[in-house]
């Protein structure tokens, strides 16, 4: 049979003078200041709780590295939050799966998009690139593209069709 496991008082502990410490001791003497450091995290005493467990359980299982490191308590601690964090990762993604957000947009890449659609736009005319931003990327009909631009329909028609051409041109897309 195995032997009960016999706990000691967190205040009659001193770990820092204590070579090798049994993880009972360190258990014992870390619990309480790891679950409030972790309820301060997370907000929520439950999550705490679960948290403080796991990165226990995970210390446990490492325990004959983790006792004879010079500080196994950053390592609980530093385990602890990287439990955290991976819950954290986890809840987003899930959030962003089921209510059907996309991922957050990359600033840079539209930065460039803007860049690129500024040059691609550049050679044509003015009346070129009113006809093919109102028509193609704002959508309007060519007869509300030519209301909006004081010409026929027609008009709009052959410039966006002109301007068209031209942007394949540029892009490398000729067919």
């Amino acid at each position: 049979m195995e032997e009960p496991l016999h706990l000691v008082e967190p205040a009659d502990l001193d770990l820092a003078s204590a070579g090798a410490v049994s993880f009972e001791a360190f258990f014992l003497a870390e619990r309480d200041d790891l679950f409030g450091a972790m309820a301060l995290v997370t907000h929520d005493r439950g999550e705490a709780e679960e948290l403080t467990q796991e990165a226990f359980v995970k210390v446990l299982e490492r325990w004959d590295r983790v006792g004879g490191m010079d500080d196994p308590a950053g390592y609980l601690y530093r385990t602890a939050m990287n439990l955290f964090r991976k819950r954290y990762r986890r809840a987003s993604v899930a959030a962003r799966r089921s209510i059907g957000l996309p991922p957050p947009r990359d600033p840079i890449e539209d930065v460039d998009a803007r860049d690129a659609a500024a040059r691609a736009l550049a050679p044509l005319t003015a009346r070129q690139r009113a006809a093919i931003v109102l028509t193609d990327l704002l959508g309007f009909s060519s007869e509300e593209a030519a209301r909006a631009l004081g010409v026929r329909a027609s008009t709009v028609r052959m410039h966006a069709s002109v301007a068209r051409a031209a942007l394949r041109k540029t892009l490398g897309e000729e067919r």
